[in-house]
């Protein structure tokens, strides 16, 4: 879901720009607050895990473009907070450096990959898995039906924003100056493709992880388990 340059106008990324800021100033001080040193090592790699599945990206007819992202499996073991550094450390360095996706559009792009998606993958997850035993079947089920969910969602987001730039700035004599095609082409444009293929792909990968970890490494799934946990009991996770 990379947006380049051009496509989102000065209202769009601009506001978004002012959404974001704080949103990633309450992040890295949450961060700061309860990701443990040794953890931090997790956060680089999930964020590497992120840029390389990222990077497998694939044109789709809403101008943008349709891949895995990995952001609800980041969420699931170190919280959506951390997720969404992550994330947006990636689309930056994708952006700067790899001209993936616009400068301009970095904010929208977090927004997007970096928010909604963990954040409703992750509560998706928590609601099918809570309670139950780190070995349940819930655990990988509900980590899939998350991801699938999550990417679908950012899809969805990320067509309107695109649809919204027709309304935003119409023509002038007859040219549009940024993304040319309403909501009604954009948001089915990015939805069916992530329906139908991005959406099982980011499950797929999400879940056999998940899975993966239940047999070799519980104790990395226990990480956010416990975080929570102790903000419910109004303790600290240092």
């Amino acid at each position: 879901m990379h947006i380049p340059d051009g496509y989102l106008g000065p209202i769009t990324w601009g506001a978004l720009w002012l959404v974001m800021i704080p949103v990633w100033i309450i992040a890295a001080r949450k961060l700061k607050k309860d990701l443990k040193t040794k953890n931090v090592p997790l956060l680089a790699m999930g964020a590497a895990f992120s840029f390389v599945i990222m990077m497998f990206n694939i044109p789709v007819l809403g101008g943008s473009t349709g891949h895995a992202v990995g952001g609800t499996l980041i969420a699931i073991v170190l919280g959506p907070w951390a997720a969404l550094i992550a994330i947006s450390i990636v689309l930056i360095i994708q952006a700067f450096f790899f001209g993936d996706g616009g400068i301009t559009a970095i904010a929208a792009e977090s927004f997007v990959l970096g928010l909604i998606l963990p954040f409703v993958g992750y509560y998706v997850y928590r609601l099918i898995s809570t309670n139950a035993d780190i070995s349940s079947s819930r655990q990988w089920i509900g980590a899939g039906i998350g991801s699938y969910i999550g990417i679908n969602t950012a899809a969805v987001v990320a067509g309107i924003l695109l649809g919204l730039q027709p309304i935003l700035h119409p023509a002038v004599e007859g040219k549009f100056q940024y993304f040319m095609y309403p909501i009604s082409i954009s948001v089915p444009a990015m939805a069916i493709e992530h329906l139908v293929l991005f959406g099982f792909v980011e499950a797929i990968v999400t879940l056999s992880v998940v899975r993966y970890l239940q047999q070799t490494d519980p104790s990395l799934l226990r990480i956010q388990t416990k975080a929570v946990s102790i903000e419910k009991a109004g303790g600290v996770s240092a």
